[in-house]
């Protein structure tokens, strides 16, 4: 692309920066922002820059959160003896937008994969143990996505808190093998997680 402009330039190729944004669309996108009246574009930019800078990770569960520990956890209506373990924030908020789940979360911040130079020291998986031993947590829900790496990451996990009276569930296979747990529909997910099992029904713990 040809500008007559460098700072739309420079702003193009920002926006071009973002997952899925290409340069047509991040075109557009500046053009829009130029149609807009200056005090919008400033509240625009200035909620992006608070949100970037504000933004913290609850010290908890690794949710997003405006304070050290976000809402959920501090939130009194909550099932705080379940816990649902998930791979990424985004499973956080697919999960929450189905309204079928009250208990808390703790978010992995990825799944095991060797083959990527992903282990057990990358993600938040040591902070699960002392979760279960100090905090009377009586069930985990393990709803990581259905995949090799889902399982594999799901049979450590277990192996680690073996000893520790919690029950392990997993969400049921409603969402297909190799899938993505934050594409799936609200339905289909709010029915794997209503309709949970025993994790010896996918993961052979060999003689928990």
């Amino acid at each position: 692309m040809i500008f007559s402009s460098k700072l739309v330039e420079d702003a193009v190729q920002e926006f071009s920066r973002l997952p899925g944004i290409g340069k047509k669309t991040a075109l557009r996108m500046v053009l829009q922002l130029l149609r807009m009246h200056e005090s919008e574009v400033d509240e625009f930019t200035g909620a992006v820059s608070r949100m970037r800078h504000g933004v913290k990770f609850c010290k908890e569960c690794y949710n997003i959160s405006d304070s050290d520990v976000c809402g959920i956890c501090v939130n009194p209506g909550r099932n705080h003896s379940q816990v649902c373990v998930v791979e990424t924030i985004r499973d956080v908020i697919a999960i929450e937008s189905t309204q079928q789940y009250s208990g808390l979360y703790h978010v992995l911040g990825g799944i095991l994969s060797p083959l990527d130079g992903i282990g057990p020291e990358q993600l938040n998986i040591s902070t699960l143990h002392d979760r279960v031993k100090n905090n009377g947590i009586t069930e985990m829900i393990m709803a990581l996505s259905p995949n090799i790496e889902g399982d594999t990451t799901v049979y450590y996990i277990a192996r680690q808190l073996k000893d520790l009276p919690v029950t392990l569930t997993t969400i049921a296979r409603g969402i297909s093998f190799g899938g993505e747990l934050e594409y799936a529909d609200e339905m289909t997910l709010a029915r794997s997680i209503a309709k949970r099992l025993p994790i010896e029904n996918y993961v052979n713990l060999g003689g928990k």
